[in-house]
């Protein structure tokens, strides 16, 4: 069986998975990032490990994903969890799952394998894979190999600059474009705005009959999507999948999109809603057990 673990901020999902990547029993716990990252960890473990002895299961692979750039001695661009960035996770799920080969990746990146080998991306060469969740990332597969990058950070799309004015961008601590369109930066610029808490689902809700969530919708997918055209000019991709959270408001999310991108890009990528809008991460995770050996 393989071992898929997704380390969120806000939730860890577990799953086992037979050869063929069908997830047969899976299980989320909350992350509660304020507690700190060794924590997460601890409690994913021993909650992966109770699903295995509860489903009788002997782990052959662990896939493990997380947000930032997972490396041996601590992981990159991921602040959002106390701690998390100081993490050796490879070593600490090694340690629990001795002599099982082990595969670790970025979330979204894994999430575009999923799609690649089981959702709407199948075929498409090259492909992108657009999350649009609490933050904001892009995957490139190319021969349904997700381009990593010099230091692993292909795709990080979110550190995009939005004006020549932002001259600092990462070094400041800031990432221009996740805090304008990605959801936790909608949901404050929401809260601020209407004087009242307000999650980035309950915006594209809100925006159909309040006049100040309408146009701050609308300036933030003007944003994002002439961002996603500069990402199919650069790339030339034949399709795009969009996935993660927001996607959940396609039917407004995805016209403005296409219609970007038929007006500015010389040759128009088809756009798609990701087959995957809860499992991505974890299924990438499982894709990414199943391809070590293979050099895939």
């Amino acid at each position: 069986m393989i071992l898929g673990i997704d380390f969120g901020g806000t939730k860890v999902a577990l799953g086992l998975a037979d050869d063929a990547g069908t997830l047969l029993a899976t299980r989320r716990l909350d992350t509660d990032a304020e507690a700190g990252a060794e924590q997460v960890v601890t409690r994913a473990l021993a909650g992966a490990k109770a699903l295995a002895a509860d489903e009788g299961a002997r782990v052959d692979s662990v896939g493990v994903v997380s947000p930032g750039i997972v490396l041996e001695d601590r992981i990159l661009l991921a602040p959002n969890v106390p701690g998390w960035e100081q993490l050796h996770l490879r070593s600490l799920v090694a340690a629990e799952f001795g002599g099982v080969p082990i595969a670790t990746g970025t979330d979204a990146k894994a999430a575009a394998l999923a799609e690649w080998e089981f959702g709407t991306l199948a075929g498409a060469d090259p492909a992108v894979f657009l999350s649009l969740g609490t933050g904001i990332a892009a995957a490139v597969l190319i021969g349904g190999v997700v381009l990593a990058g010099a230091n692993g950070a292909a795709g990080e799309i979110g550190y995009n600059l939005l004006t020549p004015q932002d001259t600092d961008g990462f070094a400041s601590g800031s990432a221009p474009l996740e805090e304008a369109v990605g959801g936790r930066g909608l949901g404050r610029r929401a809260a601020e705005l209407l004087g009242r808490p307000v999650t980035a689902a309950s915006l594209f809700a809100l925006a159909r009959e309040n006049t100040q969530a309408k146009e701050l919708v609308t300036s933030a997918l003007d944003e994002l999507s002439m961002h996603v055209a500069n990402l199919a000019i650069a790339f030339d991709p034949s399709r795009i999948a969009v996935g993660g959270g927001l996607v959940r408001s396609a039917d407004v999310l995805l016209p403005v999109l296409r219609d970007r991108l038929a007006g500015a890009v010389p040759f128009p990528p088809e756009l798609v809603a990701a087959r995957f809008d809860q499992d991505a991460s974890l299924l990438g995770a499982v894709a990414l057990a199943m391809r070590l050996g293979t050099g895939g």
